[in-house]
C-alpha cells in the first residue's frame, strides 16, 4: 500500500475513533474531575508508548535522539497536558456537538504554522476542500445554547475548548518537525503522552483534587480504561498517518468527527437534528472526500 494511502486511511480512521469518542468522554468527565481523568488516561499510554518506543529501538536501532528533548517535552507540555486540561474541562460545561466541531478548527492552525514553519505547501484544492468543511462546521455549531444540567456554562466551556484546539495546532506543526528529522512516532507519542501526565499529575495536586484520584469508584475506573483505549487509537493512527502526509491534510480530515459525534447524539442520545446541521454534514463530507483525494505536497522542512 502506498504511503499517501495508508496516511490518509489513518488519517480517516483517527476521525472515527474521535467522533465516537468525544460523547463518551462527555459522560465520564462529567462524572469525574477533569484534571483526574485526563491524568490517569496520559500516564497509561505514555507508559504504554514507552514500552513501544523500546521495543522499536531494540528490534531496528533506532536512535531516541533524532531532535532535541526540548522539542519533545514542550510537545508534551503543551499538546499532551495543558491543551487536555483546558479541553476537559471545558467538555465538562459545553455540549458534545460544539466541542466537536470547535476542536475541529484545528486544520485552521495547524495548517497556517506548518505554512509558516515548515514551508509545507497546501494546493489550491486543498485549500477549497478545507474552506467547505469550514463552512459546514460553521453551519453545525450555529445558534445559541442555553445552560442545562448536562451543559452548565456552553460559552466558557466553548473559550476553554477554543484555547485548547489552539495549543493542539502548536503542537501539532512542533510534531510534524519532529518527524521530519525522522523521529519515531512512537517516541513522539511517548513524549506526549508521558511528560504531559506530568504536567496532569502536578495540575491534580496543584488544584487539590488528590482526594478524588484516591476515591476513584470500580465504574469510574472501568470508563477511564474506555476512554483510554480510545486516546491509544487515536494517537497511534493519528502520529502515524502525520508520519505518511502532510500534517495539514491530516488535520483537515479530522474535520469528519463532527459528523460522527453529531450522530451518535441523534440516534443514541435523542439530540435534535435540525436542518442546518445536516446541510453542514453533507457539506463536510464533500470536503473530506476533495482533501482525501489530493496528494501531500512535502518540503524539507525547517
Amino acid at each position: 500500500m502506498k504511503k499517501e494511502t495508508l496516511g490518509t486511511i489513518l488519517a480517516l480512521l483517527t476521525a472515527v475513533i474521535s467522533g465516537i469518542s468525544i460523547p463518551l468522554n462527555k459522560i465520564f468527565v462529567v462524572e469525574m474531575e477533569p484534571a483526574v481523568f485526563t491524568a490517569v488516561r496520559a500516564l497509561i499510554i505514555g507508559l504504554i508508548f514507552l514500552a513501544f518506543a523500546g521495543w522499536q529501538s531494540k528490534r531496528s536501532k533506532h536512535s531516541f535522539k533524532k531532535v532535541p528533548w526540548k522539542y519533545l517535552i514542550v510537545i508534551g507540555l503543551v499538546g499532551g497536558g495543558l491543551a487536555f486540561l483546558l479541553y476537559f474541562t471545558g467538555l465538562s460545561l459545553t455540549t458534545t456537538s460544539r466541542a466537536a466541531f470547535l476542536h475541529k478548527t484545528l486544520p485552521i492552525y495547524t495548517s497556517v504554522l506548518a505554512f509558516i514553519f515548515l514551508k509545507e505547501r497546501v494546493s489550491r484544492r486543498q485549500s477549497l476542500g478545507l474552506l467547505a468543511m469550514l463552512a459546514g462546521t460553521f453551519l453545525l455549531v450555529y445558534g445559541h445554547v442555553d445552560p442545562s444540567q448536562f451543559w452548565t456554562n456552553p460559552q466558557l466551556g466553548d473559550m476553554l475548548v477554543l484555547a485548547a484546539t489552539m495549543l493542539w495546532g502548536v503542537e501539532n506543526m512542533l510534531a510534524k518537525y519532529a518527524l521530519i528529522k525522522d523521529e519515531s512516532n512512537l517516541v513522539v507519542s511517548f513524549s506526549r503522552m508521558f511528560i504531559g501526565s506530568l504536567f496532569l499529575f502536578a495540575a491534580v495536586l496543584a488544584l487539590g483534587k488528590t482526594g478524588a484520584l484516591l476515591s476513584l469508584s470500580p465504574g469510574q475506573s472501568v470508563n477511564v480504561l474506555i476512554s483510554t483505549g480510545l486516546l491509544f487509537g487515536y494517537v497511534f493512527c493519528y502520529y502515524w498517518s502525520m508520519k505518511l502526509i502532510n500534517v495539514s491534510k491530516a488535520s483537515i480530515l479530522l474535520l469528519l468527527a463532527p459528523v460522527i459525534t453529531l450522530f451518535i447524539g441523534v440516534y443514541v442520545f435523542g439530540e435534535p437534528l435540525p436542518w442546518l446541521q445536516r446541510i453542514g454534514s453533507v457539506i463536510i463530507l464533500a470536503g473530506a472526500f476533495v482533501v482525501a483525494k489530493e496528494k501531500s505536497a512535502f518540503s524539507s522542512g525547517v
